[in-house]
């Protein structure tokens, strides 16, 4: 019988049921969910109503008794609740006004991130699908609460939010980049700009007019424009002004004076002078008088000044901004969302803050894998390319690792998420990149000492330039003079200066994480381009690292179905590369059991297989058992070194058994990044603690011109010690344990990607995909910068050293000419402007 038909006769409806969770009624011939329960079926609007009633259903059922008449007046009564609690348990908001829609009934929906969104008219969601992240929280602040601030030009400045540096007086920026909107900086400077533009331009007119026109107001008109002349430019320089002046005074404080120092002292020297000569004339001699005998006010100077200035700032961090865009773009990798799947296989979303190790994530075809983990179930190609620069997707199946966010392509499959947070290795990279473009390169230390004492010396010119024109100038000499003086102090703006090392590297930073390599300071992209030596790690580095059984020669009449099942469970205990290449070579064979087994280090291993005293090893260890080797097993073991292969020896009950071959494959693109390397003139030198004759086979193959073998750590760190001797600039690219010495000792250490975090710690580069032609993208990128801050530095001093003569009126007693300071200001926001400018063409060079 089914429970949920009509209880009152002539009032039932055989094809209908009532939902009994939300009460809803449904129509039992359209394929609607339904479940059986205490064999009776249960009929449902929808799968959630389902769910919910599987879980629980008592708690539905009492309900559903409790509700007493289920007939005539009663009936509607319960239907009309029934329909409330339905609108209450599937109400959802329109993310754009907010208003509360039934899915069910709503005309309007949209897709997006997986999700279907409802909407009460066409209009939200048009505006939702505009822009999604505006209505779904999905942007963040410039910074979160709490986050540290750090100036680009002097990255030891430090505190918790935003300000001005005290050195330098320039904004702050967040040590820790995010992917949010950064836009609302940038917007109010310019609803700044352009509210200083609207006061100044009448300014300007007003006095400009009679200059350039031959505008000349009658009185009493005249009186009225030059009170409103001197308002508004008030209104401009003290207003507009107000954060030059704020930072200038703070520069004296620590008394690091900078371009705000100089600002400030010009336009605050021009508007006071403008000022007193404005309200009380009488007060100046003759000197400061013209041909009518007037005293020039230059209210249009300083006003012009601050509203340039402002757009010089504009300018440039509109372009600062875009040196970010790279990490940025790292940052924006990463999903907002995650798709956790639960014990009970319900699937909910939840922030991926939210997201722990060990939870369950479903990752669908089209999406970016949320967090770092490894697949649990499901096949798929994933493309990894943002990260490692490889364009083609990556075959994962169960067991393999799974990056956060590379994109799933082509299947579903669950991920189990093992590192989340700033523990992926997305958030690491940032984290790197980010240090590496808050330090100095050694080219900035050009730049430091010349700034220590570029303010000061300014102010001397300034000095000089007005007493000069005070002394041997035309009349009106002190008006002169206090034009060369302010238009000095303004052109000589130190702020290209000091941006032209810390831009440069912002970018190179950021261009560098787009290709996968990683540097973890200014100094070692400085230090790339210096190299002439590149000493490689072989296993891991120039070869995969992951040997494979290339041959079992057996001796003594022995065959090889007997030996090799000897071998690998032997090797089966041992976790060594070379063993766990036997024991893969051994397939799906029976194993027999080992006893007594022993790895003895620097030998081999040992032990009883089948009742038998079976040993592995090197020919140390043959040595130790006193196995005899014969000149014809020692002439074939050498003819397989001589191919690459690394031997070793199997005794079995004290004879020798077999020779075992194992080689590890070279890395695609090897052979093609030594050539290319060679081709820059570097010297390449491997070290392996592999056999002489088996490191001599790579090397002829790759063509490496120095080979040191059978070494130690303590040997290859000894090494590069001995070519720093010889006067060579050496770096060191290794992916083990034991090349972190030699990476520590070497002036840069380049670290693979895929090795150990001990070997990425002690590096100074980072290759993300661990291949060899990394270190020629990171070399070229190396060149491309320092030029680029080489021609930073050199527009910069180029600049102040004709800038300030000119400001100073070195062509007059020639032509006659003098800087107005309005020109002075243009000049002086362009500089800076032209220097960032520049640093950004690294984002194109080609590597």
């Amino acid at each position: 019988m089914d429970t949920n038909a009509s209880c009152c006769g002539g009032n039932s409806k055989p094809s209908t049921a009532t939902d009994p969770v939300c009460g809803m009624t449904v129509d039992t011939t359209a394929g609607k969910p339904s479940t059986l329960h205490d064999g009776a079926t249960f009929h449902f609007c929808c799968n959630g109503c389902k769910a919910k009633f599987e879980v629980d259903p008592k708690k539905y059922l009492a309900a559903k008794n409790a509700s007493g008449d289920c007939c005539g007046t009663g009936a509607a009564t319960a239907a009309a609740a029934h329909g409330r609690a339905h609108a209450t348990a599937h109400a959802v908001k329109d993310p754009v006004c907010g208003m509360v829609v039934d899915p069910h009934t709503a005309q309007h929906r949209a897709e997006h991130a997986g999700h279907t969104y409802y909407f009460c008219a066409a209009r939200c969601r048009e505006k939702f699908v505009a822009d999604p992240a505006a209505y779904l929280g999905e942007r963040q602040s410039a910074a979160p609460a709490g986050a540290i601030y750090t100036c680009p030009m002097h990255p030891e400045v430090q505190q918790v939010g935003p300000g001005d540096c005290p050195k330098c007086g320039m904004a702050l920026e967040p040590m820790m980049p995010t992917a949010g909107d950064e836009g609302s900086e940038l917007t109010a400077m310019a609803r700044r700009f352009w509210a200083l533009v609207a006061l100044t331009a009448p300014v300007f007119a007003l006095a400009m007019g009679p200059h350039l026109f031959g505008w000349h107001l009658p009185p009493p008109w005249d009186t009225a424009a030059g009170w409103s002349e001197a308002l508004l430019a008030s209104v401009v320089v003290l207003w507009g002004g107000a954060p030059f002046f704020r930072r200038g005074w703070n520069s004296l404080r620590p008394w690091s004076p900078n371009m705000y120092t100089l600002i400030a002292l010009g336009t605050g020297v021009a508007w006071v002078y403008s000022a007193v000569a404005f309200l009380a004339p009488g007060v100046f001699p003759a000197s400061f008088r013209d041909m009518h005998g007037r005293v020039a006010v230059y209210f249009e100077s300083a006003a012009v000044i601050v509203t340039l200035v402002t757009l010089g700032d504009f300018l440039e961090l509109r372009a600062r901004r875009r040196t970010g865009e790279a990490l940025k773009a790292l940052l924006g990798l990463a999903p907002k969302i995650a798709h956790r799947v639960g014990a009970d296989g319900r699937e909910s979303d939840v922030p991926l803050a939210d997201v722990q190790p060990g939870d369950t994530l479903r990752v669908r075809p089209g999406e970016k894998v949320p967090v770092d983990g490894v697949v649990r179930e499901g096949e798929s190609h994933v493309d990894e390319s943002m990260l490692t620069g490889e364009p083609m997707p990556v075959a994962k199946a169960a067991g393999a690792p799974l990056t956060g966010g590379t994109v799933n392509q082509d299947g579903t499959v669950l991920m189990r998420a093992e590192k989340v947070g700033s523990e992926t290795v997305l958030s690491q990279i940032v984290a790197l990149v980010a240090a590496a473009q808050r330090s100095r390169a050694p080219l900035q230390r050009v730049a430091d000492q010349v700034a220590a004492w570029f303010v000061p010396i300014v102010v001397g010119c300034a000095v000089l330039s007005f007493v000069l024109w005070a002394w041997l100038g035309p009349d009106p000499r002190m008006t002169r003079a206090l034009i060369a003086a302010v238009s000095v102090l303004i052109i000589a703006c130190p702020c290209a200066l000091g941006l032209a090392t810390p831009i440069s590297i912002m970018v190179a930073s950021g261009r560098g994480a787009q290709l996968g390599v990683l540097f973890k300071d200014a100094g070692s992209i400085e230090a790339m381009r210096d190299i002439d030596t590149l000493v490689v790690d072989k296993t891991g580095t120039l070869t995969e690292g992951k040997p494979a059984l290339r041959e079992l020669l057996p001796l003594g009449g022995r065959v090889r179905e007997y030996l090799l099942p000897l071998a690998a469970a032997l090797e089966a205990p041992s976790e060594h590369p070379l063993a766990r290449a036997i024991v893969r070579a051994a397939g799906e064979l029976a194993l027999p059991a080992v006893e007594d087994f022993r790895s003895i280090t620097g030998q081999g291993v040992q032990g009883r297989v089948d009742g038998q005293a079976v040993a592995l090893g090197n020919m140390a260890m043959m040595e130790a058992l006193s196995v005899a080797v014969d000149t014809g097993a020692s002439s074939q073991a050498d003819r397989l070194r001589s191919d690459g292969a690394t031997v070793m020896y199997l005794a079995v009950d004290g004879q020798l058994a077999a020779l075992i071959a194992v080689a590890d494959r070279l890395k695609d693109g090897a052979a093609d990044a030594i050539r290319r390397l060679h081709a820059e003139g570097l010297r390449l030198v491997m070290l392996t603690g592999d056999h002489a004759l088996s490191a001599g086979a790579v090397a002829r193959e790759l063509g490496i011109d120095e080979v040191h073998a059978e070494v130690s750590p303590a040997d290859k760190a000894a090494v590069v010690h001995s070519l720093k001797g010889d006067g060579r600039a050496v770096a060191m690219a290794g992916d083990g344990i034991n090349d972190a010495p030699a990476l520590a000792a070497a002036d840069v250490g380049i670290a693979m990607g895929t090795g150990t975090d001990v070997a990425m710690e002690s590096a100074q580069v980072t290759l993300v995909k661990g291949d060899l032609a990394g270190i020629v993208r990171a070399r070229a990128l190396s060149r491309a910068t320092v030029r680029n801050i080489r021609q930073n530095l050199f527009f910069a001093f180029v600049y102040n050293g004709i800038g300030v003569p000119l400001a100073a009126g070195a062509l007059y007693p020639w032509l006659g000419w003098m800087l107005s300071p309005m020109v002075a200001a243009l000049a002086m926001s362009f500089s800076s402007v032209s220097v960032v400018s520049n640093a950004l063409r690294l984002r194109n060079v080609r590597l």
